[in-house]
């Protein structure tokens, strides 16, 4: 049997429990895209999220979903920039304009990330 370990609060002994693989994912901050997915399940589908919180498994699905997430906008982004001319000349030439070329396109990037992979 096990032995377990304990943590003083105050007056109190505290069990010092943990899930497997918590402290690894405590070291790693949530990204933007994680964050909104947990936002998105915990309004809207209440019961997998509570049901991936107690099996554990709900830190691990945003993690996948923030990588996913991210790695396709900047895949899409990088493509749309090179069909739109959008190049280190432009940002030498003209950087505001580069600027607001690039964010209008990763505008339009999130949008269709956000409904393929966060809000499904």
């Amino acid at each position: 049997m096990a032995e377990l370990a304990y943590k003083k609060a105050g007056a109190y002994l505290i069990p010092d429990l943990m899930l497997d693989g918590e402290n690894e994912m405590e070291e790693l901050p949530l990204g933007k895209y994680g964050m909104l997915r947990d936002t998105f399940l915990r309004e809207n589908h209440r019961t997998t999220y509570m049901s991936w919180t107690l099996q554990g498994t709900l830190q691990a699905h945003l993690r996948e979903v923030d990588q996913r997430a991210q790695e396709e906008v900047d895949q899409m982004v990088a493509e749309m920039m090179k069909r739109d001319g959008v190049d280190e000349e432009l940002k030498a030439r003209d950087p505001m304009a580069w600027v607001q070329k690039v964010n209008a396109l990763t505008a339009q990037a999130e949008e269709v990330v956000l409904g393929e992979i966060v809000y499904k």
